[in-house]
């Protein structure tokens, strides 16, 4: 059977009622019933007080002697006197469990019943304890009656239970009463709010279906002041938007030839990468290379070995990455590194780079030079260590014998800008936009000599972009070349 949802929810308010009314009423119920108990035991610790005091006093007003004697003589009169005072029948008994008086009978001298609740607990009351428990809607108690020299006996209350239980019974059937008339009330009334909802979600879902069969609307089903009504315009909305959206459709269709071009152009482009990452395989693998070299004409220099197990540990990892990175892109189909900026310390990165390319440059007989200061760049490590890689593997490729290259850093107009200096042959004038060409070299027989391919600096162009920086290329006062890469600084920005 299918619920509608104004049923439903007039269904779900009249539970919550019921459980609030529910837990009111048990509430209300154990608090009436502590209150009770209290003062049920008030009471009774009461009526012990002034029975002990009445049965002093009579004993000390009288003529003494012996306390049992005296409690088994006069026990039914003050028994009488305490039940007409206090209210509540009572039984006196001496210390050998005996009544020696009772306002429920004439006689004196029996012994409660064996088996009886007051048999049961008498020893009790005859060792100084108090002790009671309920029989037939009675709360029976026993307590020690003391003497002028102490415990004389004890005295029994007999405390009904009737007209409590009576009271809860009637404030049972006041919640019942009442709880019923709310309940009947609030379902009534939720019934008829809750249609009036149900009724705006039936045309909201007309509406929806409208839009299903392309029957656009223009304004919202439903006039309301709430979530309802936001939802309606939000339909509206909707529908305004696909409706627009179909006619942009027809009009995408038409640029469909135009993106089948792009993604020709793109599959060139992802081609060129693709050589020009397996270019970067080979840095990496000349520091490691040059290492190995040195260590094998330096073999008992531990320094130096130290350095080129470092050197090469890093090395090795970072072309590990890089093969990773290329399968990665050759599986996803995306030619491009994936960025993560980071805040970066460019005097310390430089100070990496130069320890992983110093064997290099002594190899070909040259000096490393730094000339750092402090620059926070906002760069994806990994980019930045390629760009550097590059520019200085370039350097120390076109230099001359005995010659230098520099690295420097500093902050300057918004960007961390980093150099890298030479006093090799230098690229003329009219070929240093050209230089960051793929493929391009300046002088093929310089390229065959170095090993260069042309990738090296369009790769550095491309990833300084991607890192919404710039490379520039210029020619030194005394010679050489200096390559000056522009990276945002890191002020104010933080890392996710």
């Amino acid at each position: 059977m299918r619920l509608g949802l104004r049923l439903r929810l007039t269904l779900f308010l009249a539970a919550l009622l019921l459980l609030a009314a529910g837990l009111l009423s048990l509430l209300v119920e154990r608090g009436i019933q502590d209150n009770q108990q209290a003062r049920m035991e008030q009471e009774l610790a009461q009526q012990t007080r002034m029975a002990n005091l009445r049965i002093r006093q009579a004993y000390y007003s009288g003529s003494g002697g012996d306390p049992q004697e005296f409690l088994r003589r006069s026990g039914r009169q003050l028994a009488q006197e305490l039940y007409a005072y206090g209210g509540l029948p009572l039984t006196l008994y001496d210390m050998g469990g005996t009544v020696a008086g009772s306002s429920l009978q004439d006689g004196t001298g029996a012994a409660p019943p064996a088996g009886s609740p007051a048999s049961e607990l008498l020893g009790y009351a005859l060792d100084n304890k108090v002790a009671f428990t309920e029989s037939d809607g009675t709360l029976i108690y026993l307590a020690p009656l003391e003497g002028p020299d102490g415990q004389l006996g004890a005295v029994q209350l007999q405390y009904s239970l009737r007209g409590s239980e009576q009271f809860r019974q009637e404030i049972r059937r006041l919640f019942l009463v009442i709880g019923g008339g709310v309940l009947a009330a609030a379902f009534a009334l939720g019934y008829l709010y809750f249609s009036r909802i149900a009724s705006a979600v039936v045309r909201l879902k007309g509406a929806a279906d409208r839009i299903r069969r392309q029957d656009f609307i223009a304004a919202s089903p439903v006039r309301r002041r709430d979530e309802l009504g936001e939802l309606g315009e939000g339909i509206a909305f909707m529908s305004r938007e696909l409706e627009s959206g179909i006619g942009a459709m027809e009009r995408e269709r038409r640029n469909l030839q135009l993106a089948v071009d792009k993604l020709q152009a793109l599959e060139r482009q992802q081609k060129q990468f693709i050589g020009s990452i397996s270019h970067e395989f080979k840095t990496p693998l000349t520091s490691i290379k040059a290492y190995v070299e040195l260590v094998g004409m330096y073999k008992d220099d531990p320094e130096l070995l130290g350095e080129a197990h470092r050197s090469i540990g890093k090395e090795t990892d970072r072309l590990y990455d890089m093969v990773e990175k290329a399968l990665q892109l050759s599986s996803l189909e995306r030619y491009e590194f994936e960025s993560r900026a980071e805040r970066l310390d460019a005097r310390e990165l430089l100070e990496d780079v130069a320890g992983r390319m110093r064997g290099k440059a002594e190899k070909f007989g040259l000096r490393l030079e730094l000339e750092l200061r402090d620059a926070q760049a906002w760069c994806d490590r990994e980019s930045l260590m390629h760009m550097l890689v590059n520019l200085i593997d370039n350097a120390i490729k076109y230099n001359r014998p005995g010659g230098f290259v520099r690295l420097g850093s500093r902050a300057e107009d918004g960007w961390a800008v980093l150099d890298v200096e030479d006093g090799g042959i230098g690229i003329p004038e009219e070929l240093l936009e050209r230089v960051f060409e793929p493929f391009y070299t300046v002088s093929r027989d310089r390229s065959r000599e170095t090993g260069g391919t042309g990738l090296g600096l369009p790769l550095v162009r491309e990833l300084a972009a991607k890192e919404g920086g710039s490379v520039e290329a210029g020619r030194r006062a005394g010679g050489g070349m200096r390559f000056t890469l522009r990276l945002p600084l890191a002020d104010g920005r933080s890392g996710e």
